[in-house]
């Protein structure tokens, strides 16, 4: 399959979290004593991430950059499942920081004010948009968009297009399969009063195939492909948001609108592409938003940090918190079948993973089959795992008491038996709940099939 090329103008977001719970003697302004800092790609970079992580084989990212903190921060942050295709930029990357307490945001302030340079596109980005099997077109109103090569060879490319377009930046090209507008910027972009009226009318004005625009939790509005009217493409009710009285909503117009990307870029049609991307905005607001995506702003301490970030950004908003664990030595489809149903009970998986010397305690000296290493990379992959971490010990109690899950999953094949690791997560008011297992698979009979043949 053909890359995702995504092309726009990528920020760097940074949430400053903390308590506030006084005011400051100078000011009636709250003071929020911090507990930490997270990073995480925005703009164009947070779209190619979440397509990276959760969606498309390949993803290429095609971005202004600067040689600042900020863009070398960016850059980090990206190049592990994203492919950075660099273009020069006028001025300092762009930084946004919210300021946040106990979930609300504060204040966001803005630094940096760069723009793409009105400089010759690079060959290496210009091969990139050439190869595209899809193309998302990120615009925050940084000039990637605006620039007159993109926006020429956009015109030329024969596959789907995604636009999701910005207040400072230009229309789309004529010919965009589907153009993703939220029903604020569909307004200010008509001046007609309702946002059903406006997908219509961006359709025609923009020369378009399709208009999707977003109205939040009650999905989104489609004009085109056929010339049927408006139709209305609701959120599934296994995705809506549940529990929460502050969803955090950031975000959620890039999950948008890299899904409906994703999506056509696999096949389907215009119609379906929207339907998936409603349910896959709702589940990552369900989920907690951007904020899932940011790392620490301080060097982690190693490995297991990232379990524990997610475990406390989780509890911040008051999320429920879900853990399983086991070896996954050949990962099968009984794994994907737990995972799956243990992820449906929360709104964060962390899968804690035995070492291989503690698979070696368990299971006898050919084992693992595959490293610790290896079956980390692996379940990061599955949409279903927001983090995994390693332990060495022989139960996972010692872990469970830092990570402090409120449920605790394990195949019902545990039915009747008392596991060792119960009490810990009872201690910390967790549960324990056995879900079905897929019959017929389990890594040591796969093993045992393979030899004897």
């Amino acid at each position: 399959m053909k890359p995702l090329v995504v092309i726009g103008d990528a920020l760097l977001d940074v949430d400053i979290e903390g308590r506030a719970e006084r005011l400051c003697p100078e000011a009636p302004v709250p003071v929020v004593d911090v507990s930490g800092e997270w990073l995480r790609p925005g703009g164009a970079g947070l779209a190619a991430a979440l397509l990276a992580t959760r969606t498309a084989p390949e993803v290429v990212l095609v971005t202004a950059l600067g040689d600042d903190d900020a863009g070398r921060g960016l850059a980090a942050l990206l190049g592990r499942d994203v492919q950075v295709v660099r273009l020069p930029l006028d001025g300092t990357t762009v930084r946004k920081t919210r300021v946040r307490a106990q979930g609300q945001s504060l204040v966001r302030v803005d630094t940096g004010g760069g723009h793409a340079a009105d400089a010759p596109l690079p060959a290496r980005a210009v091969r990139a948009l050439r190869s595209a099997g899809a193309v998302l077109v990120s615009d925050y109103g940084r000039g990637v968009a605006a620039h007159p090569e993109v926006r020429a060879l956009l015109s030329e490319l024969d596959v789907p297009v995604v636009w999701d377009p910005h207040p400072r930046g230009p229309a789309p090209v004529p010919g965009a399969t589907l153009v993703t507008p939220n029903d604020k910027e569909a307004l200010g972009f008509t001046r007609c009063g309702d946002p059903a009226e406006a997908a219509t009318a961006l359709r025609r004005e923009w020369s378009c195939e399709a208009a999707a625009v977003t109205v939040g939790a009650r999905g989104a509005l489609l004009s085109g492909p056929r010339d049927d009217g408006v139709v209305r493409v609701p959120v599934p009710a296994k995705a809506a948001v549940t529990g929460q009285s502050r969803p955090d909503t950031c975000g959620a117009g890039d999950r948008f609108a890299s899904a409906a990307a994703a999506s056509l870029l696999e096949g389907s049609d215009v119609p379906a592409a929207v339907s998936a991307a409603v349910d896959a905005a709702s589940r990552f607001v369900a989920a907690g938003g951007a904020a899932a995506l940011s790392v620490d702003g301080v060097p982690s301490a190693g490995p297991a940090a990232s379990a524990f970030d997610l475990a406390e950004r989780v509890r911040r908003r008051g999320g429920r918190l879900v853990a399983t664990g086991g070896c996954f030595d050949l990962l099968h489809p009984g794994h994907v079948s737990l995972l799956r149903q243990a992820r449906a009970l929360g709104d964060a998986l962390v899968v804690c993973v035995n070492s291989d010397d503690s698979v070696r305690r368990l299971k006898g000296p050919g084992r693992p089959i595959v490293s610790a290493s290896d079956r980390v990379r692996l379940l990061e992959e599955l949409e279903s795992v927001d983090a995994v971490v390693v332990f060495d010990e022989p139960s996972p109690a010692p872990l469970l008491d830092r990570l402090r899950p409120d449920v605790w999953v394990k195949g019902g094949d545990y039915a009747g038996a008392e596991l060792p690791e119960a009490s810990v997560v009872r201690a910390h008011g967790g549960e324990i709940v056995l879900v079905p297992t897929v019959d017929g698979y389990s890594t040591t009979r796969l093993v045992q099939e393979a030899m004897t043949r």
